[in-house]
């Protein structure tokens, strides 16, 4: 079976958020992604530790990606892709929403919208503060991904008590079926 790399976005998901729980239920199968600097991401430098962790996980890897990460997961694409088996990306921010972090990211304005050269599939939620429902599914459509909104979720985060957030588990479980 693929390892599953998590790839948080910014703040590099608290105690109570469902990577970090995934991670601690299967320590083994899920390891986070690390970056040298959580709150103030540098885009190419995220990319560098993006394909640092992929080849560190030797085989093929599942990307379990959230906000931020969602993008850098599929900016670092041209530079890992033979090394990814899928990926999940949720909660896609929208780089041009008042909501966005200008001021605390740098190299992630411009989202890539070419094909993605593996399955993938994104996950959102109807009211999420930093993207819409429209921006993701369009930009599902340009990856090639498949499409999941999950109602009302917020941001898809600790906030939104989702707890180890099952519905998610089952997404992931269907999204890699076959994979080994």
């Amino acid at each position: 079976m693929a390892s599953v790399l998590m790839v948080p976005g910014i703040g590099n998901s608290g105690p109570t958020h469902w990577q970090t729980l995934w991670e601690q239920r299967e320590p083994q199968r899920f390891v986070r992604i690390e970056q040298a600097d959580w709150e103030r991401p540098e885009a190419s430098a995220w990319c560098d530790g993006f394909e640092q962790a992929v080849r560190r996980a030797g085989g093929p890897v599942v990307v379990v990606a959230h906000s931020l990460g969602s993008l850098l997961a599929v900016m670092a694409t041209p530079r890992s892709a033979d090394r990814i088996a899928a990926a999940m990306l949720v909660s896609v921010p929208d780089p041009a929403s008042a909501a966005f972090p200008r001021e605390e990211t740098r190299g992630f304005e411009s989202v890539p919208r070419a094909a993605l050269p593996f399955p993938s599939l994104v996950v959102m939620s109807s009211n999420d503060p930093f993207g819409s429902v429209e921006h993701a599914r369009a930009l599902a459509g340009a990856w090639g991904s498949e499409f999941a909104c999950i109602g009302d979720a917020g941001h898809i985060n600790a906030a939104s008590g989702l707890g180890d957030w099952p519905q998610g588990q089952t997404l992931l479980a269907r999204l890699t079926a076959g994979l080994r």
